[in-house]
């Protein structure tokens, strides 16, 4: 299969992606692996939510920060990044649900800001700059004839 090359802009906004994938990967695995560690009593937030609903929220954000990167370094199943990008919008609508609904207005920006650069990674990923999957993985998917 021959590669196609990348335009300028294309170049670019990879780049911006990558940047983005990678301090949101950061950001997620963090968190949900704090999520799985912490003791409850520093589970607590705006609103009380029982502590296996955190730990299954962290495992979802560990998830989601590691299937931002791992797929497009390895090259493989490189459509679950823009999945995984997706599911992460879904916990930061969460997130600024619980922060409005706790009574902190201000707080809600974070969760909000992150949940647009999510976004924007799915929209980028799916959308404008495929990862791209490696050829030696593309032909042992294909079916035998």
């Amino acid at each position: 299969m021959p590669t196609t090359t990348l335009t300028r802009r294309e170049r670019k906004i990879n780049a911006a992606l990558w940047t983005a994938q990678v301090l949101l990967a950061l950001l997620f695995v963090f968190a949900g692996g704090m999520k799985l560690v912490a003791p409850p009593e520093m589970l607590k937030g705006p609103i009380e939510f029982p502590v296996l609903f955190l730990r299954f929220i962290g495992v979802c954000e560990l998830a989601g920060g590691l299937g931002l990167v791992l797929p497009g370094l390895l090259r493989i199943r490189t459509g679950l990044t823009p999945l995984a990008a997706g599911g992460l919008v879904i916990i930061m609508i969460g997130a600024v649900a619980t922060t409005l609904a706790g009574g902190m207005g201000a707080g809600a920006v974070v969760p909000f800001v992150v949940g647009l650069l999510a976004a924007a990674i799915a929209y980028g990923r799916s959308r404008r700059v495929p990862l791209r999957t490696s050829p030696r993985r593309r032909l042992a998917l294909q079916p035998a004839v």
